[in-house]
């Protein structure tokens, strides 16, 4: 699929997978983003990007976005807290958003569906991980939920004959993040400069790539890889531990603090203690990240410091 003078729909386009892809595809396309605000930012998002803000699961708001005239759905709107505190609602509320983008995506023909997946889908696996390894087995309901996601949208996009890409992600770094390990790092250490808590015994390795190369690689397959169904691992070949995250974010705030470490193999329940995709598939389209996994971190720490002065100031 071209990406040229096309009209694109991004749920979730305020995040920052969103909001990056936004960016990436306004210059030369006409792009609506539907988020309901919940977590997202609409200040992040380019000029001349048009905002239906509401939830995707209400059929009325999907269909104030999704038209006959749509090319490309990205569904990346989710609820993406893999330790949320009401598993069963976290599952019920990303299904149906999903059930529902799929619904009115094949209803009225779209050109093509784009779903930003997880490697939560392959739950513990043997690493690094292929895209045809079987079974699925999540280990946390978050996971569960983009299983059911994918099955979701290949059922309901099969039917009507629209092509799918869908990309199951490595941990995904960049600015106007919230919620996940560097950015709790820089607020936990601008608390207490002296100090670090870091949950599980910092041992947890696994794969991080910055939205840009994330986005990047997206666009590039869905204009490149003309397949009925296209499923590829977003990540890069190695892998970073959580100690050495707390060290580069404690070297670009100038700072030694002491760790504490909350014990045990897992960050939280559901956590996967070591992650890393196989990125064949990846590289074999013609696309390589330009960061590595360190250098990913290192470049959204610096981003996310940035960002955190300049709201301040």
């Amino acid at each position: 699929m071209q990406l040229t003078d096309r009209e694109v729909v991004i749920t979730g386009g305020c995040g920052l997978v969103g909001a990056a892809l936004a960016h990436e595809l306004a210059a030369d396309n006409t792009v609506r983003v539907i988020d309901d605000l919940s977590k997202g930012d609409p200040t992040v998002l380019p000029e001349g990007c048009t905002l239906i803000e509401g939830d995707v699961a209400d059929p009325t708001v999907c269909a104030a976005g999704i038209s006959e005239t749509t090319d490309l759905v990205i569904h990346a709107a989710a609820l993406t807290a893999t330790n949320h505190p009401d598993p069963r609602a976290l599952f019920e509320a990303n299904t149906r958003m999903t059930y529902t983008v799929a619904a009115r995506a094949a209803a009225v023909g779209v050109g093509g569906i784009a779903f930003t997946s997880s490697s939560t889908v392959y739950g513990e696996a043997p690493r690094p991980t292929p895209e045809d390894h079987t079974p699925l087995a999540p280990i946390s309901v978050y996971g569960a939920a983009k299983v059911a996601d994918e099955a979701i949208i290949t059922a309901l996009a099969s039917t009507a004959e629209i092509p799918v890409w869908i990309f199951r992600f490595a941990n995904v770094v960049g600015p106007h993040q919230r919620g996940t390990v560097i950015p709790d790092f820089i607020e936990k250490l601008r608390a207490d400069p002296t100090r670090l808590e870091i949950l599980g015994d910092g041992s947890q390795t696994k794969s991080y790539l910055h939205v840009d190369d994330c986005c990047a690689a997206m666009v590039h397959q869905i204009t490149t890889v003309d397949q009925p169904l296209w499923i590829c691992n977003l990540g890069t070949a190695d892998a970073t531990s959580v100690t050495a995250i707390a060290d580069v974010v404690s070297d670009q705030m100038g700072l030694d603090p002491t760790y504490s470490y909350t014990g045990g193999r897992r960050g939280w329940e559901g956590d996967v203690p070591q992650m890393q995709l196989a990125i064949d598939r990846l590289l074999a389209s013609g696309f390589s990240p330009q960061h590595a996994s360190t250098a990913a971190v290192e470049r959204a720490t610096a981003q996310l410091l940035e960002e955190f002065d300049r709201r301040e100031g």
